[in-house]
């Protein structure tokens, strides 16, 4: 770590001062730095074709890499939308006063130096530094060699305005694109309060094993989408349509469709909008039955056990038929990766059932899956989705990015 032990360092150092720092100014900044964003849109976009240009478009991460004028305008709306956001520095969480006369108080804090490990995905880059610095938080930024171009870039737009509204440097570091930066991360112990992975199941698993330092985990996204027998096929239609094909290459993209047996006859007017995007379909030998000579053969094969549980982050879906709802909710405890998980009925009860009993940061009814996004959450941005328990779960924006400390006030009590 020693090659690095500088930058932690200073990122400590920063944070202290980015603690003190009033809400006018950051938010001042973030304004600021949106404006600077669509002002450098040509340079941004020239190094993100460098990126580009190495990875071949047939990959699952290509469009995640890839930036565009709409991309950066939508980039440059969340820094605004964060910038009118109330901070949670500060909020009382709970007061009380003890018998003893003792007033405690639970207030919001800064985690304090949150390092972001993170792959092709530079649109990270911004949403890890507004969300860090409207929360006082110092930010590591540890990109992948896949975006190190555009990162850079996103960088240098950046540094002068932070500058200019008087922030340390070492509020946002981009650190070298290499395995050994993190390696230095994860066992920066006493420098580096949190670190979250966004990335790969590959990623994720390497930064659990390794870490030294606390983890938040935004684990990749299994997702299904079980019809049931009372569900409404326009709304399956649209559920299922819009939850595979807005953006198959983001964690809340559908996998897998579960099908209630009774809506084998309905499958193939079910997945008719899945053909027309070309969508490979997997299927168990009943839903392969019902869509043989009905669905696009090029497009259709028998699914295999490794096909349930896992992400394909392409235009691919698996179909499994199932019984009854305790089918459905015993195969998404198999195979989900506690993400996003969806029921399209008309049945209350069902509907409870599945809310209830599904173990999922996000649990929808009647509605697609895509919507699991700090944006759409209305958090204005966020630094991606836990999928554990502790600390924080979902898509993570500013109040996840914050601690808690007790402040007690007394008039010379002693225990």
């Amino acid at each position: 770590m020693s090659d690095y032990a500088a930058a932690f360092s200073a990122a400590r150092q920063a944070a202290r001062a980015l603690a003190a720092v009033p809400a006018t100014t950051t938010d001042a900044l973030l304004r600021d730095l949106a404006d600077a964003l669509l002002a450098s849109t040509d340079q941004v976009l020239t190094e993100n074709a460098r990126d580009l240009a190495r990875m071949p478009a047939a990959d699952p991460r290509h469009d995640r890499l890839r930036l565009t004028p709409e991309r950066l305008r939508g980039m440059a709306d969340d820094l605004r939308t964060v910038a009118g956001l109330p901070s949670p520095l500060g909020a009382i969480i709970s007061e009380k006063t003890l018998p003893n006369g003792l007033e405690l108080s639970k207030v919001r804090v800064p985690l304090g130096v949150v390092g972001i490990i993170y792959e092709a995905r530079p649109n990270v880059t911004f949403d890890s530094l507004a969300l860090c610095l409207k929360t006082g938080n110092a930010c590591l930024l540890k990109g992948g060699s896949d975006a190190a171009h555009s990162n850079a870039a996103l960088l240098a737009v950046a540094a002068p305005v932070l500058a200019r509204h008087g922030l340390p440097a070492a509020a946002a570091t981009l650190l070298p694109p290499e395995r050994a930066a993190t390696e230095a991360l994860l066992t920066a112990v006493g420098l580096v309060d949190v670190v979250i992975p966004r990335g790969s199941q590959g990623l994720i698993d390497y930064v659990r094993q390794h870490a030294r330092v606390p983890v938040i985990e935004t684990g990749a996204g299994v997702v299904h989408t079980f019809l049931d027998e009372t569900g409404r096929l326009d709304y399956g239609q649209a559920i299922v349509h819009n939850a595979k094909t807005r953006r198959p290459s983001v964690c809340n993209s559908l996998d897998c469709l579960l099908l209630h047996a009774s809506r084998l006859p309905e499958l193939p007017a079910l997945l008719a909008p899945l053909a027309e995007a070309g969508v490979q379909v997997l299927a168990d030998a009943p839903a392969l039955g019902a869509l043989a000579g009905h669905y696009p053969a090029a497009l259709l094969a028998s699914a295999t056990e490794a096909d349930f549980g896992t992400e394909f982050l392409a235009l691919r879906l698996a179909v499994k038929t199932v019984p009854d709802l305790a089918a459905a909710l015993d195969h998404i405890d198999r195979y989900g990766s506690r993400h996003s998980e969806a029921i399209i009925s008309e049945n209350p009860a069902h509907i409870n059932q599945f809310l209830q009993q599904v173990d999922a940061a996000a649990v929808y009814a009647n509605a697609s899956t895509a919507f699991t996004d700090g944006g759409q959450f209305g958090l204005g941005a966020e630094i991606g989705i836990s999928t554990q328990k502790l600390h924080a779960r979902g898509p993570m924006g500013l109040e996840e990015l914050t601690s808690y400390k007790w402040l007690v006030r007394g008039q010379g009590q002693v225990r």
